[in-house]
C-alpha cells in the first residue's frame, strides 16, 4: 500500500493506493472535487485501479454525485462527529458486478437479536495483546484466512500496527490464543474500526468474538472514542449477527471491496456509537 497526501491552493487530498486490493481509499479530502477527480483519474490508470472509493464529508455529497459516483454505504460521526459518506466509482464491469447480491440481503433479513453476549465461557482468558503475540496472531489469521486484504499472516507487520494505533485483544484457551480482533484508531478524526475478527474453527459458536468486541469498545470509550464501526463479509452469517447483536447499526454494502477468505467480496457497514 502507498499512502499518498497532495496539498495545493485548491486541495487537500489524503488517500491510499491498494495495489492488492485494485482500489484506492480516499480517507479525507477538502477543497475542489474537480482537482481531486483529476489526480485519482491519473492514479487510477497508472496503477491498473478498478474501484475508487471516496470517504466524503456532507457538504461534498451533491458534488461526488453530480460527477458520476455512486453512494454506498456511510458511517455515522466519522469526521469528529459528523458523518462521512461513502462514494464509489467501477472502472470494469467485472467489479462493479456482485454475484452473491441476493444470499447477502437473505442474510441479512435473517439475523436473530439476542442479548447474553457479556460472558466468557469457562476455560478462556480475555485480556489486551501485546508484540509478543504477534507470532500467535499471525498464525491464528493464516489458518483462519487463505486470503486477507492486509499481510496479517506476517508477525512483523502484527507488531508494526501495534505500536502505531490498533488495539488487539485476544482470547486464550490455556495460554494459547484462540480468537482475536482489534480496534484501528483514527485519533485525528475520533473514530475507531473494528477489524481483524478470527476465531479458531473448533471454538466458534461460543460467542467469543461479541466478547472480543464488547471489551475493545470499553477500551475505546476509556480513550474518548466513541464512533466505531466494522466492515463485515456480507456472506458471513456469525460476524454480520455479531454487530447486529451487539447494537451495530447496518449502513450499506460495498460491492466486490476487497479480497477475503478466498475471493474478492462484498463487505457490509456496521456502525455504532458507544456514547448512547
Amino acid at each position: 500500500m502507498k499512502e499518498i497526501e497532495i496539498r495545493t491552493e485548491q486541495l487537500f487530498l489524503h488517500y491510499i493506493i491498494d495495489l492488492f486490493n485494485k482500489r484506492i481509499r480516499v480517507l479525507h479530502m477538502n477543497g475542489s472535487v474537480d482537482s481531486a477527480i483529476e489526480v485519482l483519474e491519473k492514479a487510477v490508470k497508472k496503477d491498473n485501479i478498478e474501484k475508487l472509493i471516496i470517504y466524503a464529508k456532507r457538504e461534498f455529497f451533491t458534488n461526488w454525485l453530480s460527477k458520476g459516483f455512486q453512494l454506498e454505504a456511510m458511517i455515522d460521526r466519522y469526521f469528529s462527529g459528523t458523518d462521512a459518506y461513502i462514494f464509489t466509482k467501477y472502472y470494469t464491469s467485472e467489479r462493479r458486478t456482485s454475484t452473491f447480491w441476493m444470499e447477502e440481503e437473505t442474510i441479512l433479513h435473517s439475523l436473530v437479536a439476542k442479548f447474553d453476549h457479556s460472558s466468557l465461557p469457562q476455560n478462556y482468558s480475555l485480556r489486551l495483546a501485546t508484540v509478543d503475540d504477534a507470532d500467535q496472531l499471525a498464525e491464528l489469521y493464516k489458518t483462519v484466512f487463505a486470503i486477507y486484504p492486509t499481510p496479517m499472516d506476517d508477525p512483523y507487520y502484527i507488531q508494526n500496527v501495534m505500536l502505531q494505533n490498533t488495539l488487539f485483544a485476544c482470547i486464550t484457551e490455556e495460554g494459547k490464543i484462540v480468537s482475536a480482533a482489534s480496534a484501528e484508531i483514527d485519533r485525528k478524526n475520533g473514530n475507531a474500526e473494528i477489524t481483524d475478527c478470527a476465531t479458531y474453527a473448533i471454538h466458534r459458536k461460543k460467542g467469543l468474538m461479541k466478547v472480543l468486541i464488547t471489551f475493545l469498545e470499553k477500551q475505546l470509550m476509556k480513550e474518548q472514542i466513541f464512533c466505531t464501526y466494522s466492515i463485515a463479509r456480507a456472506l458471513s452469517f456469525g460476524m454480520n449477527n455479531a454487530f447486529y447483536q451487539l447494537g451495530y447499526q447496518y449502513r450499506g454494502r460495498l460491492t466486490n471491496n476487497c479480497y477475503i477468505f478466498d475471493k474478492l467480496e462484498d463487505m457490509n457497514m456496521w456502525v455504532k456509537n458507544l456514547a448512547n
